[in-house]
């Protein structure tokens, strides 16, 4: 093996900022597992009232620069991520359901049609607070879905907490016809736009990964 080689890898990993993830998602938590950033977790806790007539897409930029900006004062260095994801149809945006008849009517809205996800994502440098945002969008589009069907989902607990009340990694796959645009965009957190984000931050994930 080169040293000189090895040398340098090592100081490239002891130079990298902190990354620190303003998000309790598992799903986020894998995603950037699986691009070999380590982080840490800090759950951001914000008010999700927003103007009614922002866009979807400003809705969710909104409210992760709201995450990012809660957790940023905790830290003096690193770059706090955070991300809002919003499913819409017909304008409407689809939150996480309150309850199973929440979830049902969500189901039964989206079954057989298309519908838009958007992920907002935030990146602001702990250490001078620059801070830069972008928004995501992906085209899902669902088969028809029978009621029997969406109550058997439901039965599973998998839609409870997700945008819309369904998961794309999940069981809620076997309802995905098609999709348009960054498959992980739906999962939560768009992984193309993330590297542009960090890139803009002086943190390129192939040359910095382990």
């Amino acid at each position: 093996m080169d040293l000189r080689t090895e040398d340098t890898r090592a100081s490239v990993i002891k130079q990298r900022k902190p990354i620190i993830l303003a998000s309790s998602s598992p799903r986020r938590h894998e995603i950037l597992r699986r691009l070999g950033l380590p982080f840490t977790i800090a759950s951001a806790d914000v008010d999700e009232t927003v103007d009614k007539s922002l866009r979807p897409l400003e809705v969710a930029r909104e409210l992760a620069l709201r995450k990012a900006r809660a957790v940023a004062p905790q830290y003096s260095q690193g770059l706090i991520i955070a991300a809002d994801t919003v499913v819409v149809i017909d304008d409407r945006i689809l939150g996480k359901p309150i309850d199973t008849n929440d979830a049902l009517a969500m189901l039964l809205t989206l079954q057989g049609r298309e519908h838009d996800v958007y992920s907002g994502l935030a990146v602001i440098d702990a250490a001078n607070q620059h801070t830069a945002a972008s928004c995501e969008q992906t085209t899902v589009v669902f088969r028809p879905i029978s009621e029997k069907e969406a109550r058997a989902y439901i039965a599973t607990g998998e839609p409870m907490g997700k945008a819309g009340a369904y998961a794309i990694q999940g069981l809620g796959a076997i309802f995905v016809k098609e999709i348009h645009g960054d498959y992980f965009n739906v999962v939560g957190l768009p992984v193309f736009k993330l590297a542009q984000l960090l890139h803009q931050f002086g943190l390129d994930i192939l040359s910095r990964q382990p």
